[in-house]
């Protein structure tokens, strides 16, 4: 009975530490009051979770506001240089690194062009853990500070068996990816071999998706789709607020969706998908005068420019919008959301031109009454949020369980460092040991570096 009674006392402690920390985080500055206020804890409790935050390191004061006739009430932020996330997109062309504070203001990054040999694997697993090691070295801290690593990726992600792995130890991760021929690759155990930092690894489309819900298009709605276009195309459904994976981990492949039977043939081999129509490299291989030799991104711009005097670039904008608005109707139908939010860097791209296309389209297709209550917008997060939306998942995990840090496992045998809160074993060198800590707004710091 004395031990249940002390895990019971332990997980309520956990719970409203991660309650205070979560509130202040997206919230934040906030005084003691407000704080009491937002969630329902006593003026006691406040006092106490605030207390060893601070002391963790982990809260700090951010200034004071006038009170009504008394003194001065102090605010209160999650600390932005208590640690470190890192974010890794592995994208079509390149494999893209950041790393940023606990304010997601950006500290390094590193591009690692895939070039000629595609989406090998061992080629992606180096290229990788040299990023992550390269964005740790130029922010100049030591890799004890890492909360975690997460990384975005291209195909299905099945997480394990969560009885045998615990969040962010990565290694029963396995990743089918289908139009970049992988199939079941041991991605987590690849990447172990060369890190002992906490791994995260989740669909692109998904991390895009939280980080939209986080800090763009999505924020204050709890039925959303983000919808990412890049060289091809994906989703992430968003319902009461939680992403929806489905049975295992394959919900939201939208871009595998037929909208045309007996279509063009489609990367994953099917036809009439409207990747097939929509997406970047779909789009340029149509197109007669596309630059030989140049990146996607900068073939895309080439041909949004020449939009205004190529009929054949103007018919196949036409095409797309059109395949893309009936692909936005069915989500509509099925989903029924508050917001339809366009991103990827081919999204953000296109968009501009084709939305108020694609939003007729989506009107004449979908069924009035759901279609009249979502609003289809662009993201506003800009086109590496995959990175920032990775970066998330390590730093949803830190807010969901109070602090805690994940045990780092050792990469080549060896003895895994402690986890728990900062102050037992594990801790790194913790808030003070970096000077210019960003502002503790994630909003505002996303936003201002968005628009960039």
């Amino acid at each position: 009975m004395a031990e249940r009674a002390k895990r019971t006392v332990r997980d309520l402690r956990r719970g409203n530490r991660a309650s205070l920390l979560r509130h202040l985080y997206f919230e934040g500055p906030l005084s003691r009051q407000e704080l009491g206020r937002d969630t329902g804890l006593s003026a006691g409790s406040i006092s106490n979770v605030v207390g060893e935050l601070i002391a963790d390191g982990m809260v700090e004061e951010a200034g004071a506001v006038e009170s009504d006739g008394g003194r001065p009430r102090i605010l209160l932020q999650v600390a932005p240089g208590y640690g470190y996330v890192v974010g890794v997109d592995v994208g079509e062309t390149r494999v893209r690194v950041e790393l940023f504070d606990l304010a997601l203001t950006e500290r390094a990054s590193a591009d690692l062009p895939l070039s000629d040999s595609g989406h090998d694997v061992d080629l992606v697993v180096r290229l990788a853990l040299e990023g992550i090691e390269a964005v740790v070295r130029e922010a100049g801290i030591d890799d004890r500070e890492v909360l975690g690593v997460g990384i975005g990726v291209p195909g299905i992600v099945e997480q394990g068996d969560p009885r045998v792995t615990s969040p962010g130890e990565g290694d029963g991760i396995v990743v089918h990816g289908q139009t970049i021929g992988w199939d079941a690759v041991p991605l987590g155990r690849l990447l172990r071999a060369g890190t002992d930092l906490p791994l995260f690894i989740d669909n692109g489309a998904k991390t895009l998706g939280q980080a939209e819900m986080w800090f763009g298009g999505g924020r204050g709605s709890g039925n959303v789709v983000i919808a990412l276009i890049g060289s091809g195309v994906g989703a992430c459904v968003v319902a009461d607020g939680t992403p929806y994976h489905g049975a295992s981990s394959s919900a939201g492949e939208w871009g595998h969706t037929t909208l045309r039977v007996g279509g063009r043939i489609c990367r994953c081999g099917s036809r009439g998908c409207l990747e097939a129509y929509v997406g970047a490299e779909a789009l340029l291989g149509r197109w007669s005068n596309a630059p030989q030799g140049a990146s996607e991104e900068t073939a895309l711009a080439a041909l949004l420019a020449a939009a205004d005097h190529d009929r054949e670039v103007v018919e196949l904008l036409a095409e797309a919008a059109e395949y893309l608005g009936a692909g936005i109707a069915d989500l509509i139908n099925l989903f029924n959301p508050q917001r339809i939010v366009i991103g990827g860097w081919a999204g953000l791209l296109l968009g501009p031109r084709l939305l108020p296309s694609v939003r007729e389209v989506a009107a004449e297709y979908s069924l009035h009454h759901p279609c009249a209550q979502t609003s289809i917008e662009l993201g506003r997060l800009g086109a590496d949020a995959v990175t920032v939306g990775a970066a998330t998942l390590p730093l949803a995990r830190f807010l969901e369980t109070g602090g805690e840090r994940p045990v780092r496992l050792p990469a080549q045998g060896g003895q895994p460092d402690g986890g728990g809160a900062v102050g037992g074993p594990g801790r790194g060198p913790g808030r003070g040991s970096r000077s210019g800590a960003a502002s503790g707004d994630p909003v505002r710091n996303r936003t201002t570096r968005a628009v960039r």
